[in-house]
């Protein structure tokens, strides 16, 4: 099962957003062994877009933080860094 909590600072509550997180980490849940929960932080400094993301799964802890001008933008750097994370985790630790 899939937990995710998204947090929000500086900005209104998205369900947009919520969503399209949602459906980034649900991509990334194939290198990861259950259970896997995610905690998210979209945050906006001046007009910087702020996406903290770690993902918890089987031990490990994967981390992806990235700014730019755009929201779903600062969410797609972040989740490649988790991307790359959770497939060097499935290659050390010899998931199938």
């Amino acid at each position: 099962m899939l937990q995710v909590n998204v947090t929000f600072r500086h900005m209104e509550t998205s369900d947009a957003l919520r969503d399209y997180v949602r459906d980034k980490i649900t991509k990334v849940e194939r290198y990861l062994h259950p259970p896997i929960g995610a905690h998210v932080v979209l945050s906006v400094e001046k007009f910087v877009h702020h996406a903290e993301i770690t993902v918890t799964a089987g031990g490990a802890q994967l981390r992806g933080t990235e700014k730019s001008e755009d929201m779903y933008s600062s969410i797609d750097l972040a989740m490649d860094k988790i991307e790359r994370q959770a497939k060097r985790h499935k290659e050390r630790t010899g998931q199938a």
